[in-house]
């Protein structure tokens, strides 16, 4: 007799792809972790590469005995986040884009900007927008502790924004899985400003796919009021927009309405602080970014803009014009074959920014969490199986046992 079976729940979800999360992979980590641990000269760098491996060696020991993916997981964020973390914030050390953003908020509330007015040292120099400021308001207020730091405020809008732009069913695995991934944990525990603009470049493109422009626009312009980085997610999206409905006109209503949201909203937040004083707005926003002062960013990876800009004769402008051009072409592609979905926004977006991180002048290798959360989201929120796949699949299930008979009746 012919047997056959429904798909069940997890078949259903068998298209889903899943993220890595075996012994190998927590076993790569903790490689990752040792090397940073031992090569860095920074010392929250090593408290961080000592405590990570530990748990992403435990990890990987349950992963090689047959333990969930979830225990493995939630030991490697133990280890790779809340460990160093507590650590660190109990000898009160941080990675210095923390007191940047501190003494950035203690200068908004005090003088009206950000910025200092004439910065000197590379330590001296507030490179992100005023937005940002913003996580450092609640040490402002009530003084330096465990639970004004920063870093806690960074991490935690990071994560919902993050975890707000994924279907409910996808909150768990992703964010887990994004926690323990050296590139975001290191950040986590250390303090990075690039995370908030990451999630929430995510939750405005998560938005934009559903139609919603005007919280699209929101997410998106409280992203551009954080960091240059996050401005080009707002052409990706409003492409996404025009065209997602299938609607000309009603899509370019939408992507009007995102537009301005998001326009307003950064305005509101940067214009205050840049009208205050332009000169030092420019000095730190601009000029320092791109290497176009006496002070020499931090931000040194060698990727090939920085190469090109301290190792060949004329190489600055040689990298400014190649950033030119990869905005150029990001630009035309928006318009020659603008994203239908947001798995395709997020795809065109992580791209663009991973030339622009290769072509900064002043760039480090932890830009790359932008491409890496936009990628994981873009991974996270795949559907799965199509109702009408199902339904085929079923329909053939159910089918395969009489075309058996008729075969074997022949």
């Amino acid at each position: 007799m012919a047997l056959f079976a429904l798909p069940t729940s997890p078949d259903l979800r068998r298209d889903r792809p899943v993220l890595p999360g075996d012994a190998a992979w927590w076993a790569f980590c903790a490689a990752t972790a040792l090397a940073l641990g031992a090569f860095s000269s920074l010392g929250p760098h090593r408290v961080w590469g000592a405590a990570a491996a530990l748990g992403y060696t435990a990890a990987a020991v349950l992963a090689a005995r047959g333990r969930s993916p979830r225990t493995a997981g939630a030991v490697a964020v133990t280890g790779a986040v809340l460990l160093p973390l507590v650590v660190l914030l109990a000898v009160n050390r941080a990675q210095l884009e923390v007191d940047v953003v501190a003494r950035s908020a203690g200068l908004l509330l005090s003088e009206g900007t950000p910025y200092l007015e004439r910065p000197t040292v590379p330590e001296d120099f507030n490179p992100y927008l005023p937005g940002m400021a913003a996580f450092g308001i609640p040490e402002a207020v009530a003084g330096p502790g465990p639970l004004t730091d920063p870093r806690l405020w960074m991490g935690a809008a990071f994560l919902g924004a993050f975890a707000l732009a994924l279907p409910a069913g996808a909150r768990r695995q992703a964010p887990r899985w994004l926690a323990a991934c050296p590139l975001v944990a290191l950040p986590l525990a250390v303090g990075g400003v690039d995370l908030p603009v990451a999630g929430l470049m995510c939750l405005g493109l998560a938005r934009a796919g559903q139609g919603r422009a005007g919280r699209a626009g929101l997410a998106l312009g409280l992203a551009a009021a954080l960091k240059w980085t996050a401005w080009p997610a707002v052409p990706v999206a409003l492409a996404l927009l025009a065209t997602a409905s299938g609607d000309g006109r009603r899509g370019s209503r939408a992507a009007l309405r995102c537009g301005l949201v998001a326009l307003l909203t950064a305005a509101a937040l940067v214009l205050p602080a840049a009208l205050r004083d332009p000169g030092a707005f420019r000095t730190h926003v601009v000029d320092f970014p791109l290497g176009l002062t006496g002070a020499v960013s931090s931000a040194a990876s060698p990727l090939p803009g920085h190469l090109l800009a301290t190792q060949l004769p004329g190489g600055r402008t040689l990298a400014l014009l190649l950033l030119g051009v990869s905005a150029l072409l990001l630009a035309v592609s928006l318009l020659v074959r603008p994203p239908a979905t947001g798995t395709a926004a997020a795809a065109r977006l992580a791209l663009g920014l991973l030339l622009a991180i290769a072509f900064m002048p002043a760039t480090r290798f932890g830009y790359l969490v932008h491409p890496l959360v936009l990628a994981v989201w873009a991974l996270a929120r795949q559907p799965p199986a199509h109702p009408l796949r199902i339904r085929e699949r079923v329909r053939d299930l159910v089918r395969e046992p009489v075309r058996r008979r008729k075969q074997a009746s022949r």
